[in-house]
């Protein structure tokens, strides 16, 4: 199969052949359809994630169609169309007992833990626990929007944010995991503020239910600029880029009592970044992580794009073929991008 390889992080990946996989015997091998270009694939290539091993195929948002199972595989069958959450589970941890398999302790990531989707095939594990079924209805390139993005905003929002109508939400970084933010919380009757140096990614958050926006780059203070917008402070705040001044400024931007939730990594040699703590105990704020969303928890996203409530598809801004997605791997370090980049390996 032809797949995105890398063997030194943070020098140019390139397309080249490699074996197929094999399913594990929970596993399968789904033939990739399409896979999202993410800003975590870039971490990941820079080599900020320990789990990785060169050299390595990243991508982990993928949906396309189960080519083979493993022969303990009970539920899936060749021909299903499916997606899968970046966050795989092995099912019988006790995280994963409590229906926590988002963080579940015998995790594995494709194109993290092992190679990923920016391949013509993919390996994934414990397939009863983690395959999506995906509507017929539903395409493979809006499907590659959900697994990691879409998913892990709605639960940022909805279940780790406990958003309610009528609340200000503050979305600090509008690119795929952002614009999905502010989608979700505007279709939960929130009004939501959008902060990015992008006027072209504040044009797109106005488009996709943005009450107001402020451009980062323009603004000496974001957090004072989200405080005057919401009357004193957002009541939910996230920071979907993940850069000690986005987090710093979700924070400061906060009412009392606020919610501040961490979706962007934080990548730093240390392994931790300063947090405006004073101000979380002086307002009770709460500092609150969202890693992921687990496969059982996928339904009352699915229900919401089915109903139109919510539209991710309209979160795909391109699509490349494989060959283009070494150069935009690494364009992703300067330009996050707006929107969501599908990659389509067969194309």
């Amino acid at each position: 199969m032809r797949a995105v390889v890398f063997e030194r992080y943070g020098e140019p990946a390139e397309v080249r052949e490699v074996a197929d996989p094999e399913p594990s015997e929970h596993g399968v091998v789904v033939r990739v359809e399409a896979t999202g270009l993410c800003r975590s694939d870039w971490h990941g290539w820079m080599g900020h994630d320990p789990d990785i091993t060169l050299p390595h195929v990243p991508g982990h948002e993928l949906a396309g169609v189960v080519e083979e199972v493993g022969a303990r595989v009970v539920g899936r069958r060749p021909g299903d169309r499916v997606t899968v959450p970046f966050v795989c589970a092995c099912g019988s941890c006790p995280s994963c007992a409590a229906g926590d398999q988002q963080v579940c302790e015998r995790q594995t990531q494709p194109g993290f833990t092992h190679w990923g989707s920016f391949a013509q095939y993919v390996a994934l594990e414990h397939a009863d626990v983690n395959l999506v079924a995906l509507p017929a209805e539903m395409s493979f390139r809006t499907a590659a929007a959900l697994g990691c993005r879409f998913a892990t905003a709605f639960r940022a929002v909805v279940q780790q944010g406990r958003v309610a109508a009528g609340e200000w939400v503050a979305v600090h970084g509008a690119g795929g995991v952002g614009l999905s933010a502010v989608m979700i919380a505007a279709a939960s009757g929130a009004r939501v503020v959008a902060v990015d140096v992008s006027p072209r990614a504040l044009e797109l958050a106005r488009k996709f239910g943005a009450a107001e926006c402020v451009d980062a780059e323009r603004t000496e203070d974001t957090a004072q600029a989200v405080r005057d917008l919401t009357g004193g402070g957002a009541h939910l705040s996230l920071d979907a880029l993940g850069s000690p001044a986005t987090c710093a400024a979700s924070v400061n931007g906060l009412r009392r009592r606020g919610r501040h939730i961490q979706v962007g990594l934080l990548p730093s040699s240390s392994g931790t970044s300063p947090v405006p703590m004073a101000r979380a105990i002086a307002l009770e704020l709460e500092i609150i992580g969202s890693h992921g969303m687990a496969a059982h928890a996928y339904p009352p996203m699915l229900e919401l794009v089915r109903s139109g409530a919510v539209r991710p598809d309209l979160l795909v801004t391109s699509t490349i073929p494989l060959s283009a997605s070494p150069e935009a791997l690494a364009a992703m370090g300067t330009a996050p991008g707006q929107g969501v980049t599908v990659v389509e390996p067969w194309s």
